[in-house]
């Protein structure tokens, strides 16, 4: 467990100042939107986005009898379609039949989807349990296609497919409609691969086989396979509604694309002006990590909302449906078959060997911790990031430190100058660690990158529940605009530029530390 550095200085303003969340006269409103809308940059992106928020939402959308397990399930053969190229669905029901509803989640004059299509109602089946890869212990379900969904008027944004069976039960399958071009875009990116590598369906995820054990678990999941969380929508409303709704609400020019999307290349991030990871996004590709550096080199700005970024090193293979539905991860690199033949691929943790690469050259951080419930503690309140949020130095916001959060650790490589804006005292398993939000300038180009450093960063706009109190709501949305703001105008850093924090304020920690999860976090 590595112990992170403290900056004293700082430490000892905050224990002095005592001060909590709601003191510094932030707005009262909370959720997305609280922020009074102001004209945005990005032109024809932002006038597209406020065309469609223009049209009339659809108001009490969600689900209101959440299916039981096997009752109403379903998974696409894609995780995004352009507009006008369809998809299929594979749905297993004990109901007679069911329909589709087809929900752009975005901002809608206070509703936040609209429904874009309704299905005819479709003859319900049970299909087959599931089935397995024997040699990396992968489930998948092999069913049949159940039908063919056509888009030619959806536009881009991330949705949710709603199944509603004729017993009255429903739940969830997420899709994205990708944006042809990003040229101007803040890119919202959908962590597909790290919603799989944690999704149980069938009974083994990269965590733990069916018996709740590390050592049985997969070695690589397959996306063929409904999601077993959240009625279907996986990490969706944790990491993503808040953040489009925010998003959407205040004009900003916000393309939609994946994480698969970042493997393929393909010019995704071409001319955008920002790449945005929306939350807990800890499994990345090779390819998936060339490509967003390649977009930094050419001033293409950076955030990351939550935290545990870049920690898992991975590869993908195709399944039957389609190429990129196998996400392989070994995590003990001496199991993976590539260790040898291809050390650039063999898979485990990012920072170790072979060809160790930690998170920090990306993210300017490094994972600390699981698990995780503390306050986030403001430093440098007079920085553009807290602008408008009435925080000051020692401002606490309660339990927005969690459940797993990151830290500036020179030990590893890090990009200076830094700038360090929370830095939040932490206990992790029994040690006094921190977790810090960061920003730096990443490029020659000005491309400036902030990681939030904790996963609570998107829920706590519209509160976390009970870990996270509802002031803080305001105060992170405010933040969250001003950081989306300056990156929708170019590379942050030519406005931005990072101010380095002093060698002497560092209490340096051991080298040579271990993973930071704890057991159950393997």
């Amino acid at each position: 467990m590595p112990r992170s550095h403290r900056l004293r200085r700082l430490l000892a303003a905050l224990v002095a100042a005592g001060t909590t969340a709601g003191c510094g006269g932030a707005a009262a409103a909370r959720g997305p939107g609280a922020v009074t809308p102001t004209p945005a940059p990005g032109g024809d992106a932002a006038a597209e986005i406020r065309a469609e928020n223009a049209k009339p939402g659809t108001p009490n959308w969600g689900i209101r009898k959440p299916a039981k397990p096997g009752e109403l399930e379903g998974f696409a053969d894609r995780v995004s379609v352009l507009p006008g190229e369809p998809f299929r669905l594979y749905v297993s029901t004990t109901a007679a039949g069911f329909t589709v509803h087809a929900l752009r989640v975005g901002w809608y004059g206070g509703a936040t989807a609209r429904e874009i299509w309704t299905s005819a109602t479709v003859p319900g089946r049970v299909q087959a349990s599931a089935a397995e890869i024997k040699d990396t212990l992968t489930d998948y379900a092999p069913w049949d296609a159940t039908l063919t969904v056509e888009t030619p008027d959806w536009p881009p944004g991330s949705y949710l497919l709603r199944l509603d069976a004729s017993t009255g039960a429903q739940s969830y399958l997420p899709i994205v409609v990708r944006t042809r071009s990003n040229v101007g875009r803040l890119v919202l990116i959908k962590e597909v691969t790290t919603e799989q590598a944690y999704n149980t369906w069938g009974g083994r995820s990269l965590y733990k086989g069916r018996n709740g054990r590390f050592d049985t678990r997969s070695r690589a999941v397959s996306f063929d396979r409904p999601y077993a969380t959240g009625e279907g929508s996986a990490l969706f409303f944790h990491d993503e509604f808040n953040l489009i709704a925010l998003a959407e609400r205040n004009n900003l020019p916000v393309g939609y694309a994946t994480d698969i999307e970042l493997d393929a290349g393909g010019g995704v991030l071409d001319d955008a002006r920002a790449v945005i990871s929306e939350g807990h996004d800890e499994y990345w590709s090779r390819a998936m990590r060339l490509t967003v550096r390649q977009a930094l080199d050419h001033g293409v700005n950076l955030a990351f909302l939550g935290a545990n970024e870049v920690y898992r090193k991975i590869r993908f293979g195709d399944t039957a449906l389609g190429p990129r539905r196998l996400e392989i991860d070994y995590k003990v690199v001496s199991e993976d078959p590539l260790r040898t033949r291809d050390p650039d691929l063999a898979t485990g943790n990012w920072r170790d060997e072979p060809r160790a690469d930690p998170e920090s050259t990306l993210s300017g951080e490094m994972y600390e911790c699981f698990p995780g419930d503390d306050p986030l503690v403001v430093v440098d309140s007079g920085n553009w990031i807290w602008a408008g949020t009435g925080v000051h130095d020692g401002t606490k916001l309660r339990g927005l430190v969690g459940v797993e959060y990151d830290a500036v650790d020179l030990h590893y490589r890090t990009p200076r100058p830094i700038e360090i804006v929370a830095h939040s005292p932490a206990r992790c398993n029994g040690h006094v660690v921190h977790a810090d939000a960061a920003y730096h300038v990443a490029s020659a180009a000005g491309a400036g990158v902030f990681d939030a450093g904790t996963m609570r960063w998107v829920c706590a706009m519209n509160h976390c529940g009970p870990a996270t109190d509802v002031s803080s709501g305001p105060i992170i949305e405010r933040a969250t605009l001003n950081i989306l703001r300056a990156f929708a105008n170019g590379p942050a850093g030519r406005e931005h530029p990072a101010r380095d924090f002093t060698t002497e304020a560092l209490e340096s920690p051991p080298t040579g530390a271990g993973s930071p999860h704890s057991a159950s976090e393997q």
